[in-house]
């Protein structure tokens, strides 16, 4: 049996943050939309880090997003969010994302993926991907 990857992923950005009392919902437990927060957050972070302007006439926009929800978050803790990419096309990315808890690293908490397409915002239309995202 082949174990290749169906994807090729390359480490980009690793993001520590607090899991907040508010993340939590009546079931005690970090509610699932609060994920696709902590997964927003270390993507901007990451866009960030490479210097880019994530606030001009050009930017990020998802078309699609999912997450597997492996485990439960409650209050308090910390998480680490890992970034990776993968497949670039002319104007978008691949990103791939897993959470653990930094208590117990070695257990995955969530996966997820995002495609990410770059917008000229005036236009309405995606436009080529900056270099710093390649």
């Amino acid at each position: 049996m082949d174990n290749t990857p169906l994807v090729e992923k390359k480490l980009v950005h690793r993001s520590r943050m607090a899991i907040r009392w508010g993340d939590m919902d009546a079931f005690g437990h970090v509610n699932n939309t609060v994920y696709f927060r902590y997964i927003e957050q270390a993507r901007i972070e990451w866009m960030e880090s490479l210097g880019g302007n994530l606030a001009g006439e050009q930017g990020p926009v998802l078309v699609n997003a999912q997450c597997t929800f492996l485990s439960q978050l409650t209050y308090p803790g910390e998480i680490e969010v890992t970034c990776y990419t993968g497949v670039s096309g002319r104007s978008s990315i691949e990103t791939m994302y897993e959470i653990r808890r930094t208590d117990t690293p070695d257990m995955l908490v969530a996966e997820g993926t995002a495609k990410v397409v770059w917008i000229d915002f005036k236009l309405g239309k995606s436009t080529p991907l900056p270099d710093l995202l390649r």
